[in-house]
């Protein structure tokens, strides 16, 4: 039996749960213009990033940035807190553009092995008919590229732990398609797409998604007021009924001290899934 708690309240929209190295908890609030962070000791704060922006789903890299799709700016930005939030950095605008267009509103992201950059670009919502959603991807060296096009609203990404199995939730077809990825091969793309898993006829679809401690997968379907969890060949195992409907991303604490942590938009809160 799973154990859900809120451990926030109050918040804008939130997206893109992520952890950094010090068991601080990061999220952004997407209709605050703001990163969300939740301490160990419980000290919570904000970062605010720009008028008109909107940051979505975030990853840490290894050295505690946090990069975070921003769909209102049209841009991928990196953070930089600093040492205890003493020093926070602005943050940067790294990419906006992709073969010579600006990005259509990214929404999620994840750093594989190699570094490389992998985020989706859905587009605006509510185009269901017009499968005009890509994901890129960005190397260290900081070349952009698409990996993927012609897409129903893209969404969540996720590596498993193969490293070679990547992940792309399809919102808008309630979908979960996967290939096969190569983080170090000279030329990278996304290889054999084929369906995963489809989500059912609840909610809107998926949304965020994340491995657990236990290797299978948890995804956040917007609407449903549920997580669903599937094991790595895609059969679905049950669901996690949460309060609210809307959750919308999910991570796993490292230090499994709050287990999963799913960000929720009705009711905006926090929430702890001790699993």
């Amino acid at each position: 039996m799973n154990k859900v708690s809120t451990i926030a309240t109050g918040l804008r929209f939130p997206e893109g749960p992520a952890f950094t190295s010090d068991g601080t908890l990061w999220c952004v609030e997407s209709e605050g213009e703001s990163l969300f962070y939740l301490k160990p000791t419980g000290e919570s704060g904000r970062i605010h990033v720009g008028a008109n922006s909107r940051p979505n789903g975030i990853c840490v890299d290894s050295l505690d940035r946090i990069w975070f799709c921003d769909s209102g700016w049209n841009a991928i930005r990196c953070f930089n807190p600093g040492v205890d939030l003493t020093a926070p950095q602005e943050a940067e605008v790294i990419i906006d553009r992709v073969d010579g267009e600006p990005l259509n509103m990214p929404n999620d992201l994840i750093m594989d092995t190699a570094g490389n950059l992998l985020f989706t670009c859905p587009g605006p919502s509510g185009e269901e008919t017009t499968p005009t959603g890509y994901v890129c991807v960005c190397t260290p060296l900081g070349v952009v590229r698409k990996i993927a096009e012609n897409l129903f609203y893209p969404n969540g990404l996720c590596l498993l732990p193969d490293g070679h199995t990547l992940l792309i939730a399809e919102t808008n077809s309630k979908r979960i398609w996967y290939g096969y990825w190569n983080p170090n091969a000279e030329d990278l793309d996304w290889e054999h797409p084929d369906v995963w898993t489809s989500t059912g006829p609840d909610g809107f679809g998926p949304d965020g998604m994340t491995l657990g401690a236990d290797g299978n997968l948890y995804v956040a379907v917007f609407g449903s007021g549920t997580i669903k969890v599937y094991n790595q060949q895609g059969q679905h195992l049950h669901d996690i009924q949460i309060p609210g409907e809307n959750p919308t991303n999910i991570a796993c604490d490292p230090t499994k001290r709050l287990g999963l942590v799913a960000t929720e938009a009705e009711r905006g809160e926090l929430i702890s899934i001790q699993y």
